[in-house]
């Protein structure tokens, strides 16, 4: 996938992940477009490793793995804050 690809998919899975799981998280058009991207690497990473396959394209599959890490970012990312310091 080229890297403008990579950004398109990344605000299209980083906005559905933001609206599956709406709340306070860090929001930005940029900001969205790297939790999508990131969600796509840590969801295609797990997909790999189940033997599904990585995160190809433009496909439905493609997009459900990646929303998947991407939600799973979210919380990660979620956790994380909530703990006090």
């Amino acid at each position: 996938m080229t890297v403008l690809g990579w950004i398109g998919l990344g605000l299209i899975v980083g906005a559905l992940a933001k609206y599956i799981m709406p709340g306070k998280d860090p929001g930005g058009l940029i900001v969205t477009v790297l939790i999508g991207i990131a969600g796509a690497m840590i969801g295609g990473a797990i997909s790999n490793r189940l033997g599904w396959g990585p995160v190809t394209g433009f496909d439905l599959r493609s997009i459900g793995v990646a929303t998947f890490g991407a939600i799973l970012l979210l919380i990660a990312y979620r956790l994380v804050r909530r703990r006090p310091s």
